[in-house]
């Protein structure tokens, strides 16, 4: 795998359509970018809840015989990259259960920072655990509420939670869609026809012709049912904090998220960094994909000529063999290959949007000059990443995070690079404005070190430099 944080997970779902199941494939289909381990799917017919799920991609998970056994016009969806919880399918999403208030099942995108300590509590209650996952936690408090109405116990487990969710709770008749009080995770409402419909990004629509209505704002928790949409509850914030890397790296371009275009605000990161960080080269060459569109903004506000330099295999697998005999950066050029033409010769502006350990960046720099570049020049459309992020994003541990121990002239040095530039956090937040200020507004913890909700990580950290 490339030198990068790891996607987190998506979620899906629409109420009040024939085809309900197939459109929640689809729909997990355009989110696949958020999550690669497994793939699942909830249904119900109005009186039973049917899961099916398994590791793996949707399209290997959900063949046509499969997706026919998920009855009714009424499912939820879930793709999983595991960030609380080991990789494994009694981890996989949605997770089910029969309670005393009906049967639910749950979708969660996020992570909570106070999963373990909610989880001892219930075990010391008698709680029986089938997963390591954090949204089982959710199940438990929902089942063992002494609210008799769902709707109600769902919203007072919600108020024991701290951290990361954006969440689906699905019924035998309504869909409840839930987002943190800092709005961490994106969350968007949409309509298909006289069907309603929620997902992690608004790309998910694009797919099936769904209209966006709204985001779940933050705190929120709507009750999706007889075709309309209920803001049930209001979680009091204080501020919000939407995570800034989903423009960074992790939504798909075409996505409208926080109120913004990805691929825009990625342009924007591109300008402003020449605006940051000039230099005389002659061409701009992105790191496929996460680097293409602010190097299209690098290259556009600088005037140097844009070109792919550098192609990617898109159909290599999570693992290959590599020769007893060893290749030069053989682990990246399986991947990515410069196209020798276009930098031979060049002094090549090379953009992407994070250093996470700095190993790949090194071997992509040596193999740029292996290939004749007389000049790398490396830019960052992010700021220096020097901490863990605990909101449902797999990171490295600090120590791992290159930037967390090093300052960028040793970066430089470390990945070879003739110069090295990093946007900084007052560009990067410009780039997102929408009128408010956004330091209100985005999480920066994994570039600041300023963690909008305590953890008990940050909290020992803090303690043993005191």
């Amino acid at each position: 795998m490339l030198d990068k944080f790891h996607d987190e997970c998506g979620v899906f779902g629409i109420l009040n359509h024939r085809d309900a199941a197939n459109l929640v494939y689809l729909g997990l289909y355009a989110l696949q970018h958020r999550g690669q381990e497994s793939a699942g799917i909830a249904s119900t017919d109005g009186t039973r809840i049917i899961v099916e799920k398994e590791m793996g991609y949707v399209a290997d998970v959900f063949t046509e015989e499969r997706l026919k056994r998920l009855p009714g016009s009424t499912a939820i969806g879930h793709v999983r990259y595991s960030t609380a919880g080991g990789s494994m399918l009694c981890n996989a999403q949605p997770i089910f259960a029969s309670t005393n208030k009906g049967p639910i099942a749950v979708a969660h995108n996020g992570n909570l920072v106070n999963g373990d300590e909610l989880r001892a509590h219930l075990e010391e209650e008698g709680a029986i655990f089938n997963s390591i996952s954090d949204t089982e936690v959710i199940v438990h408090l929902v089942a063992r509420s002494k609210e008799k109405d769902v709707e109600r116990a769902f919203i007072e487990a919600l108020s024991h939670c701290r951290g990361a969710y954006s969440m689906l709770l699905l019924t035998p008749s309504k869909i409840f869609a839930a987002r943190d009080p800092y709005g961490f995770r994106p969350l968007v409402l949409g309509r298909l026809d006289d069907s309603m419909t929620v997902a992690s990004e608004s790309c998910a629509f694009d797919l099936i012709g769904a209209e966006t209505i709204r985001e779940v704002r933050a705190g929120e928790v709507v009750a999706i049912e007889n075709g309309s949409i209920r803001s049930a509850h209001q979680f009091e914030t204080t501020r919000e904090a939407r995570c800034i890397f989903e423009h960074v790296y992790f939504a798909r371009p075409d996505s409208v998220i926080f109120g913004n275009n990805v691929a825009e605000v990625r342009q924007r990161f591109g300008a402003q960094l020449a605006k940051e960080h000039p230099v005389d080269a002659d061409v701009v060459i992105p790191v496929p994909d996460s680097g293409v569109f602010a190097a299209l903004g690098y290259a556009r506000q600088s005037g140097i000529p844009f070109q792919f330099g550098l192609v990617r295999n898109h159909y290599v697998g999570r693992t290959f063999i590599e020769p007893e005999q060893g290749i030069r950066n053989f682990g990246v050029k399986v991947k990515l290959n410069p196209v020798r033409e276009l930098v031979q010769g060049k002094r090549v502006v090379l953009i992407d949007d994070s250093i996470v350990r700095g190993t790949t960046s090194k071997k992509i720099v040596r193999m740029l000059k292996q290939y004749g570049a007389k000049e790398v020049h490396m830019r960052i459309s992010s700021p220096p990443t020097n901490g863990p992020c605990y909101y449902g994003i797999d990171t490295p541990q600090r120590r791992d995070l290159i930037a967390s121990n090093h300052s960028v002239d040793e970066i430089r040095e470390y990945i070879e690079a003739d110069s090295l530039g990093y946007l900084s956090e007052e560009g990067l937040l410009e780039a997102v404005r929408n009128g408010d200020d956004p330091r209100m507004l985005y999480c920066t913890a994994c570039f600041t070190g300023r963690y909008p909700v305590t953890c008990a990580q940050e909290e020992a950290l803090a303690s043993s430099r005191a």
